[in-house]
């Protein structure tokens, strides 16, 4: 999610007054300044042609996507988003490229103003482009430095780079042209239909074995084509034996042993909200029926069989030991449609998940009052709606269409399946006050409130201290390549090979995320083990460095699986060529081949597919060549096997729905993709130093 959506979504009444306060600050300063920042000084985590990316502003950018878990992931992200701005921003700057005040306030409070919804006026819809100026004028004398920067960092940054860009775009765009003899051209091209006879041996006609490809054969293709295969990017790799500190049978017995001490007071208790909030669970209460149909529980058959009160278990699913007590049972549809109006009291934050009050109990219950008397007294629903309701839906008249049970918070789920269709009522839920109508239902069948008491199974420090200890035991006695693999095969452990690691990377392959295993491997050299075992989920990994391969051509071993079957079919393509084809005839080809002469009487130059060949650049190439026409073409080595042939005819398609235009149009959009990959050479051409290693 970007920047400006986790603003936008915490809503209006939380943004508004950082908006006014920050906003006002920028337009009252001298002109449109494009790379500043609040933060100054710090470390330089990377530079991008001489251009430093500074660790205070990226952190801060970091704080702004997101949290916890999620900000590995996302510092990758970011370092390509911040060096991709940069060089754009240079191309700018190049090109002269600016903003000027009068185009940014056009585009602050213009139609498509990214302020819209946080000054938009909830009971009409409409954008209040004065209100918001009015408050801006306000607050002219802030002086709160960290909110500017906040808002200029996610709103007014962003604006202004998307307005240089589309500007940048629409340059490039207006320079694309197509000449009127490339149309003509196209258009011959496209209407071509060649017909041809041919001799074919396809390189699996030879055995592999004969045509070994050796390291230097791959190194040679690959200097020869350096451009495709040349990295300018350190990679490493290593091999690993792994420890598991799983959960045990003892430990699992234990958490089994806990449940079962625990049943007799989950039967009994009369207050399931009580007795959760001193007993953990790791499935929270869903205090709301449940049609059997949407339960996706293994034993939901065994579990419904029991009595009100009654309660199954334990049993595992997944990672816990549960108990499942049926709190409830009776009679409810399969599906509902309501329709209902909501005055919130809380809105959630997109990124803490928690609720953030919004609005006082007692006003949105006025609110709600004005809502219930207004539609009594015969007001159109929908415009009732429209006016006060804080739901994402509220213009489509607060409809739910047929959704089932468990989809919404357990009392606007009862509501809705509890009552008979007609029922209206207003009815209170952390979100706030509802006004609900059910306008349909479908189905029937047993609807269920279940409570589960979950409790993972967790590692004893008895077992883990065990897997560590193991680890370590054959760290300590591993201290090369040879005692490495010689301790593997004592213990029967496979020593299991890494794909290829670069030194940003968070996650390696196989084993999971670890950037504590990442660092140790750019910190130490090919053949060290590392002497304490690195916890990565559920295991103690000891590693060890195969292969460090420098920026440049990668080693033969590596290139060889993307190499050595075109250098092979090079080979084979030889060995046909100087041993079978004899002749100056496709029949004396043919003979001295031990094949036949094949022909394909319509092959398109729009669609060059040949039946046993497939699609081969050099067989079409020769097949709509006038200039061979008549001729039988030397042996040529294509795609997938040696072919000669002879063009017999080459004519145009009668009735081609192909028009000067949209051949124009063909053309066009294809250079304009092209110009969409541009700024991926812009990127390559760029001098990049990336020193995030460094600090994270």
């Amino acid at each position: 999610m970007s920047v400006i959506q986790r603003i936008r979504d915490k809503g209006a009444w939380i943004v508004f007054a950082i908006i006014a306060l920050a906003l006002i600050a920028f337009i009252l300063q001298d002109g449109v300044r494009r790379g500043g920042s609040g933060f100054s000084g710090g470390s330089v985590i990377g530079k991008v042609n001489g251009e430093s990316i500074e660790r205070a502003d990226f952190e801060q950018k970091l704080s702004m996507y997101g949290k916890g878990q999620q900000r590995e992931q996302l510092i990758g992200q970011l370092w390509n988003q911040e060096v991709s701005t940069i060089i754009m921003k240079q191309e700018f700057d190049k090109l002269g490229l600016s903003v000027s005040q009068k185009e940014l306030n056009e585009i602050m409070f213009g139609e498509n103003s990214p302020l819209k919804r946080e000054f938009t006026d909830p009971q009409t819809g409409v954008f209040d482009v004065e209100r918001a100026k009015e408050a801006f004028a306000q607050i002219k004398k802030s002086k709160n430095t960290e909110q500017q920067a906040g808002i200029i960092e996610a709103y007014i940054e962003p604006a202004i780079l998307q307005a240089l860009n589309n500007k940048y775009q629409s340059l490039i765009q207006q320079s694309l042209y197509v000449p009127k003899w490339m149309i003509e051209k196209q258009q011959a091209d496209n209407n071509s239909i060649s017909s041809v006879s041919f001799v074919y041996v396809p390189y699996s006609s030879v055995s592999d074995s004969s045509a070994k490809v050796s390291d230097d054969e791959i190194l040679n293709y690959a200097k020869k084509h350096r451009k495709e295969y040349e990295r300018d990017e350190e990679t490493r790799s290593i091999a690993y034996v792994s420890f598991s500190a799983s959960a045990s049978a003892a430990d699992s017995a234990a958490t089994k042993s806990q449940l079962a001490g625990l049943k007799s007071e989950f039967a009994s208790t009369n207050d399931i909200s009580s007795f959760f909030s001193k007993n953990a669970t790791e499935s929270p209460y869903y205090d709301g029926f449940v049609s059997k149909k949407e339960i996706k529980q293994k034993y939901i058959d065994s579990i419904t069989k029991l009595p009100v009160g009654g309660v199954y278990g334990p049993y595992v699913d997944g990672n816990n030991f549960v108990l499942a007590r049926v709190v409830a049972e009776k009679q409810i549809p399969d599906s509902a449609k309501v329709r209902h109006i909501l005055v919130s009291t809380h809105q959630q934050d997109p990124n803490s998940g928690t609720l953030v009050r919004v609005r006082e109990d007692s006003v949105a219950r006025k609110i709600m009052d004005t809502v219930e008397a207004e539609i009594k007294s015969g007001k159109n629903f929908d415009s009732v709606c429209a006016k006060y309701s804080d739901d994402g839906n509220k213009n489509k008249g607060g409809v739910y269409d047929y959704f089932a049970t468990a989809r919404m918070v357990p009392a606007f789920n009862d509501f809705s399946f509890d009552k008979p269709v007609g029922s209206k009522g207003v009815i209170q839920t952390e979100f706030g006050f509802h006004y609900v109508e059910v306008l349909a239902q479908k189905g029937s069948g047993p609807g269920y409130k279940i409570a589960y008491l979950a409790k993972p199974i967790i590692v004893s420090n008895e077992t883990d201290a065990a897997a560590n200890n193991a680890a370590a035991q054959f760290a300590g006695t591993s201290r090369n390549k040879k005692q490495f693999e010689e301790n593997a095969a004592k213990l029967n452990k496979t020593v299991i090979p890494s794909g290829e690691i670069k030194e940003n990377d968070f996650t390696i392959s196989g084993l999971g995320e670890s950037r504590q295993l990442v660092r140790w491997v750019y910190e130490h050299s090919a053949g060290d083990i590392n002497d304490q075992p690195i916890r990565i989920e559920d295991n103690y990994v000891v590693s060890s460095i195969t292969s460090v391969i420098k920026p440049g051509l990668p080693p033969a071993q590596i290139l060889r699986p993307a190499i050595e079957s075109i250098v092979r079919n090079q080979k084979k393509a030889k060995q046909i060529i100087e041993n079978k084809f004899k002749g100056n005839t496709l029949e004396a080809l043919a003979t001295s081949t031990g094949t036949a002469v094949q022909k394909s009487d319509s092959l398109l130059f729009s669609n060059p597919f040949i039946p046993g060949v497939g699609n081969d650049a050099k067989f079409s190439g020769a097949a709509f060549n006038a200039s061979e026409k008549g001729k039988v073409t030397e042996p040529v080595a294509g795609t997938s096997g040696v072919f000669a042939l002879r063009v017999e005819n080459i004519s145009a398609k009668a009735n081609s729905t192909d028009t000067p235009e949209s051949i124009k149009q063909t053309i066009l959009q294809s250079q304009r993709m092209a110009i969409y990959r541009g700024s991926e050479a812009l990127r390559k051409s760029a001098v990049i130093k990336d020193y995030r290693s460094k600090f994270y």
